[in-house]
């Protein structure tokens, strides 16, 4: 059956596979859609809110953390921005997750390193040429 879904380009001819057979051609075609819109989010989830594992099946265990994870990417975010960070957000994050617990001031770490001066970082430190 011939139709239209609006967004989709016309002109092209599309396979959608079911097994329900009382479900007419367009409707299949619009969970598909539906569906890939899903797939994209969770993509995205996985390439910016780090979420390695869930801890639940359930949506009572699913939702909220996703809601943390986005709710902790947005704020990282609102930094980056508010602070003018150099870098990317992904970088922003990276540092953020790498240095939690550290007693330094939010920005010192996010700053570029090259305005650092990281010799005192260092001065005790014995180098492996001087031995």
């Amino acid at each position: 059956m011939p139709g239209k879904i609006s967004g989709w380009t016309c002109g092209r001819d599309f396979v959608f596979l079911t097994n329900n057979l009382s479900v007419p051609a367009l409707s299949v075609a619009i969970l598909y859609r539906l569906r890939w819109r899903i797939e994209l989010f969770f993509r995205w989830i996985k390439g910016h809110l780090r979420i390695k594992h869930y801890y639940g099946t359930s949506p009572n265990a699913v939702k909220p953390q996703i809601w943390i994870a986005v709710c902790v990417y947005l704020m990282a975010a609102i930094i980056h921005k508010e602070l003018n960070l150099p870098g990317t957000l992904r970088r922003t994050l990276q540092l953020l997750s790498v240095h939690p617990l550290e007693k330094t001031t939010m920005h010192e770490p996010l700053t570029d390193p090259d305005s650092r001066d990281l010799e005192p970082l260092y001065s005790n430190n014995l180098l492996l040429c001087n031995l």
